[in-house]
């Protein structure tokens, strides 16, 4: 006879924004004390960190490829990524073969994560660049882009 497995409902969800670049993980950013991400927390606290990290590693251009999520679509946040001469590449609608995380790798990481507690957002966005890294391994290589 089958088992069904029943989890409980997770106590305190966070939502973290995580970029990686050719070099590998960037950033990880939690919402503090948010649920949702605005396109204020994106052009004020997201996206500085972000692009401080990127001209560690390339201070002469940054090119941005993000989907077309209403925070990053923004009027805020086209200006703030002009102001900071970041290049934004196009992300065409309705392509789910160019958002391989959303199909493949969040859920390999919320499998990686499911049943864990933390102690801290400190504590839970480690342990999620950890998992993000196990299942980003050698991405770039096998997705070929230069």
């Amino acid at each position: 006879m089958p088992t069904k497995v029943i989890r409980s409902r997770s106590v305190s969800k966070k939502v973290v924004a995580t970029f990686v670049s050719k070099a590998g993980h960037i950033a990880t950013i939690p919402l503090n004390e948010q649920r949702t991400i605005t396109a204020d927390w994106y052009t004020t606290i997201c996206l500085p960190k972000v692009i401080t990290e990127l001209r560690k590693v390339n201070p002469e251009r940054i090119i941005l490829r993000q989907d077309n999520a209403s925070t990053h679509t923004a009027q805020k946040t086209r200006q703030y990524l002009t102001e900071e001469d970041v290049q934004l590449l196009d992300h065409p609608p309705y392509s789910p073969d160019l958002s391989p995380n959303d199909l493949l790798t969040f859920p390999k990481i919320k499998n990686r994560l499911r049943g864990q507690r933390f102690q801290s957002p400190k504590e839970a966005v480690d342990a999620f660049k950890n998992a993000w890294n196990k299942c980003f391994e050698n991405w770039f290589e096998r997705m070929q882009i230069q």
